[in-house]
């Protein structure tokens, strides 16, 4: 029989922003606060640690597609500086809030899978 932890992608539980064991129960409350636990397994997700490792790798994917975005918005179209602030001022935050939701499930999916925790000197 297999568990269902092996059941359940860290990738599509990272998409769905759902448990990393049961893949059934939401990570999050509202957009970007965590659960005290699973509402479907049980699972408690004191273990989870992210860090500051989500809003890093935002940072680099968006300042790559924003800056890209503008570059290309610039030169090949030549828009008026006033479509910049519009587009970016609100693109920017609204990628910014759903990248880091997804990346945040898909670390903390991972960090499941492999079990990462605080390295320790003994175990005690």
């Amino acid at each position: 029989m297999q568990s269902s932890a092996q059941t359940v992608s860290p990738l599509i539980a990272g998409l769905r922003c759902r448990c990393p064991r049961c893949g059934q129960g939401k990570l999050f409350v509202n957009v970007l606060n965590m659960r005290d636990r699973c509402d479907a397994c049980g699972l408690d997700y004191k273990f989870v640690d992210t860090g500051d490792g989500p809003a890093v790798f935002a940072i680099f994917i968006l300042g790559f597609l924003c800056i890209g975005g503008a570059l290309v918005a610039e030169f090949e179209f030549g828009v008026p500086w006033w479509v910049h602030v519009m587009l970016w001022g609100i693109l920017t935050p609204l990628l910014a809030v759903f990248l880091l939701r997804f990346l945040k499930a898909l670390l903390i999916a991972l960090q499941y899978k492999n079990k990462a925790e605080e390295a320790r000197l003994s175990k005690e």
